[in-house]
């Protein structure tokens, strides 16, 4: 069936809404507004207020008290509006949901959903637009997920909620209007592994959220060059599956890492140091990194643009490597 990446995150909060009693969702403007991404609309009229709950403009305050809901039994999903706003929970995600299990010595578990838009491309300017995903990815006792395609946002959720520890989803908010086909009877995904997208034999594009169509397409215009570039979908940040990383590196004996993240202390590097430690001997070229430009993210269009990863600049990562033979 024909879909939207909004209304396939729309169905996966209305099913775990259906199955499970315990599961409820709260975050500013849910309920009444219906989500700033149109995201939730319908769903206070459907659950009603206890199930779908508006909050202060607090993120401390109400991802706080959705540890506590998940400490007493309950399924919480929390709304973080953007990326940016969660520097102001960092307390209570860091300190508290993704320690204490340790702390407790496994007596308690936090099974708490924390759903968040990240990313750039919309004109947002800086203080909504960043992609600090890789920093939740540098952080024991959370899963960092990015869904980037139809399936993934529709199915990573549940899965999630079966987790009896914090789980973090980053959304990116220019994938909201993606257009696409979804099974009528699509259901839970895995949120363990990476996904091979486009399989390829001379190098490997490693992607992820809204830069995996930037990659898919990069792809497209390496192919008309006769470069068979390989495409895969990171889709879980923490914990990453360096297996099958090592292995498409293998196979194609190149790797591009496309990050919108800034290039210092990124998950591309991180990436990029796993692949040097377990498959250096394998490359034919240097690892390559394709980040944003270390600058806050410009309101302007055009100089928006300049600062993201686009398909071209991929693209030219990938023939750099190619031609280094």
């Amino acid at each position: 069936m024909k879909t939207t990446y909004r209304e396939a995150v729309r169905a996966a909060l209305r099913e775990a809404l259906q199955r499970d009693q315990r599961v409820f969702l709260m975050g500013e403007d849910v309920g009444m507004y219906g989500g700033t991404y149109a995201v939730t609309r319908g769903l206070l009229t459907e659950f009603g207020p206890e199930r779908i709950r508006d909050t202060p403009l607090s993120e401390s305050t109400f991802v706080g008290a959705g540890i506590g809901a998940a400490m007493a039994g309950m399924r919480p999903i929390v709304e973080v509006m953007t990326v940016n706003f969660s520097m102001l929970c960092l307390d209570q995600i860091v300190n508290n949901a993704a320690t204490l299990r340790h702390m407790s010595g496994g007596q308690v578990s936090v099974p708490l959903v924390i759903r968040m838009a990240t990313g750039a491309g919309r004109q947002v300017a800086a203080q909504h637009s960043h992609s600090l995903e890789g920093w939740y990815a540098h952080i024991p006792g959370i899963k960092v997920l990015a869904p980037a395609v139809l399936a993934d946002a529709r199915g990573m959720l549940w899965t999630a909620l079966e987790d009896p520890d914090p789980v973090l989803i980053f959304e990116h908010a220019a994938l909201y209007n993606l257009e696409g086909e979804l099974a009528a009877d699509a259901g839970a995904v895995d949120i363990a592994q990476a996904a091979v997208r486009r399989p390829g034999r001379d190098v490997s594009l490693f992607a992820y959220g809204g830069t995996l169509g930037k990659a898919l397409q990069a792809a497209e215009t390496l192919e008309k060059e006769g470069i068979d570039a390989e495409v895969v979908d990171l889709r879980v940040l923490r914990p990453l599956d360096t297996l099958a990383i090592l292995t498409s590196v293998r196979r194609t004996h190149r790797a591009v890492v496309v990050d919108e993240g800034w290039r210092s202390g990124s998950l591309a590097a991180e990436i990029s140091a796993r692949i040097m430690e377990g498959a250096f001997y394998d490359l034919d070229a240097p690892v390559a990194r394709v980040c944003t430009a270390e600058v806050p993210i410009p309101y302007p269009r055009h100089l928006e643009e300049a600062a993201l990863p686009q398909p071209a600049s991929i693209a030219d990562a990938a023939r750099r490597l190619v031609s280094h033979a």
